[in-house]
């Protein structure tokens, strides 16, 4: 899909729990610049937390240019708006800023959060007219069906995925660059774990340091561990090793690895046998790993997190055996549940993970494929650009 010469496109992210906003806008803006040729200014109201994901980010400079995008500061004076204006997850743009796009001819759409709950279908693409502002804002919804604004999906993604797998030397490479070498060896089962501290995250360590495999958990960490305490706590620390920690218990090795880039994070899903991920950005990129993943819904009152991850394992799983969805179900179900919903036997939680660290061959099996199956359907930067382009056109 070719857009119109020299089109500029301005996209808004407030960060809002540090990662997942700044994650998927991050990795949109550069793919729109580096595939659709598009000039973008990635506006950010939260640089210190963008730096997590953007490493060579400079927080003393109102505007730089990464990767062919233009990251600037959120604007808080005068700024002319672009031909298309994208409010990533709703958030609202500057009053002095919204007041102009009239007169700028101005396309507004607002990208909202990923769901796969029913009625996301039925709500994308429709419109909003704004009267106060004389122009109209139009809702774009990410999803898993055609008829949704699809994933966030670089184009040249699983191919290097799938060249990673097949390269035991590129797998060895990137343990080294992490300093654990030893995790590239066949006879062990490795685990990427980036949760939010509400995750039942001491159960789980208890269940695998009882498995009769050796498992090795890394979990990435931005300095901040103070959360995760009550998690650590059956847990003895050993020798650091360079810039990681060593956390034990019983068979289980959990290694503490520093803030990781996305590409870097990308070959963490794709060298470990098993990925727990969270909120939006990590969930998507576990999707595209192929490997067996447990998602955990940024947590929401009145239990609206547990309504989303079901609308998500009844469109996902909709191909999996009976009892690999009742697995996998159960296995969300314990990763989510607050303390006052888990079974109290201990033994069915040792169980649950006992029986899911055994059946990753299966599980893996059905993940690469269903993986491959959603990579049939447009990404979402490009389905963004044939929309802007209609709505250009007056043929939306």
């Amino acid at each position: 899909m070719k857009v119109s010469k020299n089109q500029c496109w301005d996209i808004f992210c407030q960060v809002v729990d540090n990662y997942g906003d700044i994650g998927i806008c991050w990795r949109l803006s550069q793919q729109l610049a580096s595939e659709h040729k598009i000039k973008v200014r990635l506006f950010i109201n939260d640089m210190v937390a963008a730096q997590h994901i953007i490493a060579n980010l400079a927080l003393n400079q109102a505007s730089q240019i990464i990767n062919g995008v233009n990251l600037c500061v959120w604007p808080e004076i005068s700024v002319t708006p672009a031909q298309v204006v994208i409010a990533a997850f709703d958030c609202k743009l500057p009053d002095s800023y919204s007041q102009k796009l009239f007169i700028n001819h101005s396309t507004w759409i607002n990208l909202e959060y990923l769901s796969a709950e029913p009625w996301v279908g039925d709500f994308h693409a429709k419109s909003s007219p704004q009267p106060a502002l004389g122009l109209t804002k139009h809702f774009f919804f990410p999803g898993f069906t055609p008829n949704t604004g699809g994933l966030v999906r670089e184009h040249n993604l699983i191919a290097n995925r799938d060249a990673f797998l097949k390269s035991s030397g590129k797998k060895a490479i990137f343990w080294a660059r992490l300093g654990l070498s030893h995790l590239a060896k066949e006879n062990m089962v490795r685990i990427s774990l980036f949760s939010y501290p509400e995750a039942q995250i001491r159960r789980l360590f208890s269940a695998l340091a009882n498995h009769k495999n050796i498992i090795h958990i890394v979990m990435p960490f931005n300095g901040n561990l103070s959360q995760y305490n009550a998690a650590f706590s059956d847990c003895t620390q050993s020798e650091s090793q360079g810039s990681c920690r060593l956390l034990q218990q019983g068979n289980l090795s959990v290694h503490l690895v520093p803030f990781l880039s996305q590409d870097d994070y990308d070959h963490l899903l794709w060298a470990c046998d098993l990925n727990f991920v969270r909120g939006e950005d990590s969930w998507i990129r576990a999707i595209w790993a192929g490997k067996p993943f447990i998602w955990q819904p940024y947590w929401q009152a009145d239990k609206v997190h547990i309504q989303k991850m079901l609308a998500f394992l009844h469109v996902y799983n909709e191909s999996a055996s009976r009892q690999m969805q009742t697995l996998l179900l159960d296995a969300h179900q314990e990763w989510s549940a607050n303390d006052t919903d888990l079974a109290p036997a201990k033994n069915l939680n040792q169980a649950l993970w006992t029986n899911l660290i055994n059946q990753l061959p299966a599980l893996a099996a059905f993940t690469y494929q269903r993986s491959n199956t959603l990579t049939l359907q447009t990404d979402l930067a490009t389905k963004l650009v044939i929309f802007s382009e209609n709505l250009r056109n007056n043929q939306v």
